[in-house]
């Protein structure tokens, strides 16, 4: 893997919304217009990252208000990256349609093209691109025409040399229509293919590659992926890009630019893991805000502290990773967007995932997760779609009104310190559909 510029960590991931001193840290994430690119708004941080989790379970832990103030307070990219057809759009959904709930907007990662990552740490994906595709028309099902951001499939263009003619084309021709199937499934879904990064392939190379990919059809590329490049670097070499596309008759593109480990030293040619390096630290916070024309946002995509594949298991979350990648960073600025609250500054909030499906029912999950202050006892409220009734629930107490559907705690549950989750779980009788419970303290 010496000629792989970068790594996982990409595994699922994350974007943060947590715990208890998490005030502080609150959340730069954009609030209000953003001032350059053609994105505005307030990026959304998911409350059931790993490294949210792991704040939570460990509060007393010495390097947990580094890693909870500067990493778990911001948000940070979902990562798609498990082939689980039968289950993505219900994913999908339950992930966006809380970041619509809460007025934000999520960054989904892709990962699942075929032969990724050319066999490396990070292998796995579709079995083949007919599988790929279909795969891809869920997930563009679950968007449910709600805005997101959608980096599709790092590596894929600038890591091919596993690839022969024929299977070059075909991937192109795989990014060209799961662009457009996205595209054309939700119209307020930002797409962006890889850019590479700037230590990488030249600027005319990339630019090339992301023609043949059909990035006349997308919004724009990311660069910078689970690397360790400046940010000068990565914005220059984006123009550079921008510039070339422009020359082959395609304008209108953008960039965004992973900052997740970017504020340290720079990243020589080759060097893609960070499971045993300390010279690397987070670098800008996420923000749509950029101030230039060109980038639409600097974003979290690989989600800090979790590890690359070399040392650790590609895509765990590590606290010493995190830790060294945040110890000297400044903490992270307020929002400038008063109605934005802080990470947890919510009294609880719920979210829900299908964990199983069969003919005639399912099996799903809340999860109920404290803010910024201990609660003693809480209670969700959904609705229920036509055609399902939940029959059996554990962890949590049951009361139905027509289609409302109403759970409070049970006597050993209702207590949770800032940050802490339970998770109730139920069967329920009919077909799998997103749910979108709400959370209110009691």
């Amino acid at each position: 893997m010496s000629d792989h510029p970068r790594g996982d960590g990409r595994r699922r991931a994350v974007i943060a919304a947590i715990a208890a001193a998490c005030l502080a840290a609150a959340g730069l994430v954009v609030g209000g217009q953003a001032s350059a690119g053609t994105l505005s708004g307030t990026l959304y941080r998911d409350p059931d990252s790993q490294v949210v989790r792991w704040v939570a379970a460990n509060p007393n832990d010495s390097r947990t208000p580094v890693i909870r103030d500067r990493i778990a307070s911001q948000p940070q990219a979902r990562w798609m990256s498990v082939f689980r057809p039968d289950t993505v759009t219900s994913e999908v959904s339950s992930f966006v349609n809380a970041a619509s709930a809460a007025n934000q907007t999520p960054v989904l990662s892709v990962y699942e093209i075929t032969n990724r990552d050319c066999g490396g740490a990070s292998a796995g994906g579709a079995p083949d691109l007919g599988q790929y595709q279909q795969w891809i028309s869920r997930f563009a099902q679950g968007l449910s025409g709600r805005p997101a951001i959608i980096i599709l499939e790092t590596d894929a263009l600038a890591l091919q040399t596993c690839l022969d003619g024929s299977e070059l084309a075909a991937r192109n021709q795989a990014l060209t229509q799961a662009v457009q199937t996205i595209k054309g499934a939700d119209p307020n879904a930002k797409v962006y293919l890889d850019g590479g990064h700037s230590a990488w392939n030249s600027a005319a190379e990339q630019g090339s590659r992301l023609k043949a990919a059909g990035v006349q059809y997308a919004d724009g590329f990311f660069t910078n992926v689970s690397n360790f490049q400046p940010l000068s670097s990565e914005a220059a070499y984006g123009r550079s890009i921008i510039s070339y596309l422009q020359s082959q008759g395609i304008s209108g593109k953008h960039q965004v630019i992973d900052t997740s480990r970017n504020g340290g030293s720079p990243g020589a040619q080759g060097d893609w893991c960070a499971d045993d390096n300390t010279d690397h630290t987070i670098g800008t916070y996420p923000t749509l805000d950029t101030g230039d024309q060109n980038i639409d946002g600097y974003l979290w995509v690989k989600p800090p502290g979790e590890a690359d594949g070399c040392a650790y298991s590609a895509g765990s979350f590590v606290p010493d990773l995190a830790y060294n990648l945040a110890r000297n960073a400044p903490d992270p600025p307020t929002s400038s967007d008063p109605s934005t609250p802080p990470p947890g500054g919510d009294a609880c909030t719920a979210t829900y995932q299908t964990v199983n499906s069969w003919g005639g029912g399912f099996q799903g999950q809340v999860t109920v997760t404290a803010g910024a202050s201990a609660i003693n006892g809480w209670k969700l409220t959904f609705s229920l779609p036509s055609g399902v009734s939940i029959n059996q629930l554990w962890n949590g107490t049951l009361t139905t009104s027509g289609s409302t559907a109403t759970v409070t705690n049970t006597s050993w549950n209702g207590s949770l310190a800032p940050g802490a989750s339970v998770e109730v779980g139920f069967t329920a009788t009919g077909t799998a559909t997103s749910l979108s419970p709400t959370c209110t303290s009691s």
